[in-house]
């Protein structure tokens, strides 16, 4: 049986993301993201399902930076609808409500809601953790945004469903193992995955990207941090559409690498079928 880490508790997004990958598979919560990385690399989890980034909130930082430390591979991506629902404990009513607690991305995808309330926000470590907090706490002054299924494991009641901002609210996985291993080039839409960092000098970037549009590579994300204390270093996250054996893809990436200081693939995996259907 396949054991599966993800950070989160029984109830999250990311469980639900788990279990729709993996429905026979042993889920192993973690506290952290940094926690689900370690289990895969310890070898306790085969695979961990991690969130990468959600059409309103943007990115999952955290996860950008703890990637390129763990040495693991994305060997698929996942594309989830994220609803939540506004609950709290049995008898509670909406007008009750004083202070609402959620993931920090949650708290950003229902801003809507929290503004009209104009309730006082506390940050939890996931959002099922919430709801499971808001049932330990018993009190109806304390709310909490959660998946739907979240109520019914906890035993909250919904105070009013579906908040979120936006009806096409939806969230990425990624699912990383320890096999680094690249699958051959079929035909089928492929996406790649890389880090790289870029010389300290001028149009360095401007240069480094140059392959991709000379090469007719499409570059659908890139992220950029700085890495440690200085200003000098910036590391880059990317995204592209293709197979590195394709030849135009392998040109765009020598290019890449010539005006690179580091680059570093971390994945090779088959496109979504979500994204297929974005592009029609």
């Amino acid at each position: 049986m396949v054991t599966i880490a993800y950070q989160g508790e029984p109830g999250s997004n990311s469980a639900a993301a788990a279990r729709d990958l993996f429905p026979d598979g042993r889920e192993l919560p973690c506290t952290t993201f940094e926690q689900a990385l370690e289990a895969v690399t310890l070898g306790a989890a085969d695979l961990a399902v991690i969130p990468m980034d959600n059409s309103a909130a943007g990115r999952v930082a955290d996860v950008h930076h703890l990637l390129p430390e763990t040495g693991l591979w994305i060997v698929a991506e996942y594309f989830l609808p994220i609803h939540f629902d506004l609950m709290g404990v049995p008898g509670g009513s909406l007008d009750q409500v004083e202070c609402v607690r959620s993931h920090v991305h949650a708290l950003g995808q229902c801003r809507k809601i929290l503004r009209e309330g104009g309730w006082r926000t506390l940050v939890s470590d996931d959002t099922a953790g919430a709801a499971r907090e808001i049932a330990e706490l018993g009190d109806p002054r304390h709310a909490a945004l959660a998946p739907p299924g979240a109520a019914s494991l906890y035993g909250l009641r919904v105070l009013r469903g579906g908040v979120e901002d936006t009806p096409d609210n939806t969230t990425r996985f990624v699912v990383l193992s320890r096999d680094s291993a690249v699958p051959p080039d079929t035909g089928a839409p492929t996406m790649t995955s890389l880090f790289f960092s870029v010389r300290n000098i001028p149009s360095a970037l401007y240069k480094a990207l140059g392959g991709f549009s000379s090469n007719a590579v499409n570059l659908t994300k890139i992220e950029s941090y700085q890495v440690g204390a200085g200003l000098k270093a910036s590391r880059f996250y990317i995204e592209i559409e293709g197979h590195p054996d394709e030849s135009r893809v392998a040109l765009a990436l020598e290019e890449l690498r010539f005006f690179s200081s580091d680059m570093r693939l971390i994945g090779v995996y088959p496109a979504h079928a979500h994204r297929v259907r974005e592009q029609d």
